[in-house]
């Protein structure tokens, strides 16, 4: 049984990406699921001089402590103006910072959700190019667009072709952990 840790990129409390991920985790059969909600993460901004006068926050300790413990990670990133969230980029620049290979032998399942048409893709395409130089291992990855019209919480992915989709990047990442 693999330890997998489940999580979106934001800091919403009405992220569409935690409800995402939610969903995704809620079809996972013989696995631990470790669900993490990063709203009731607060991180101060990065900068060196938080860094020398602060140090690295409890929250952020457990949370590194917690990915290395994880044998996958499923991830779903918020995007802003084409990009990922200030929020998650402060995040991984903390992390990084406590430790740069963080995500070290850890299997990743990135997705993407937004009420848009696009599903987060510019976001996506970013941290799909991040992630690895964390030592992480991207295995699959899927975007939802329209999340509105595509997902409901009690039924999940309406559109066959979207949940088609998600279901193979899923199963390519229990696969692997086989």
């Amino acid at each position: 049984m693999a330890i997998i840790l489940a999580l979106a990129g934001s800091n919403s409390s009405a992220s569409v990406n935690f409800k995402l991920v939610k969903h995704t985790t809620s079809l996972i059969e013989e696995h631990e699921i470790q669900l993490i909600d990063m709203s009731k993460y607060p991180f101060p901004m990065f900068s060196e001089n938080e860094e020398r006068q602060s140090g690295y926050s409890n929250s952020l300790v457990e949370l590194k402590n917690d990915i290395q413990k994880a044998d996958a990670l499923i991830l779903s990133v918020n995007e802003h103006n084409s990009n990922p969230s200030a929020y998650f980029k402060n995040v991984l620049d903390w992390l990084s910072r406590l430790e740069r290979k963080f995500l070290a032998n850890t299997k990743i399942l990135l997705m993407s959700a937004s009420p848009g048409g696009r599903g987060g893709i510019g976001a996506l395409g970013v941290v799909e190019g991040m992630l690895p130089r964390f030592g992480g291992e991207m295995v699959s990855t899927f975007s939802l667009p329209s999340f509105h019209q595509n997902f409901d919480e009690k039924d999940g992915i309406l559109d066959e072709s979207l949940k088609t989709e998600h279901q193979k990047a899923l199963h390519s990442l229990l696969d692997n952990l086989k």
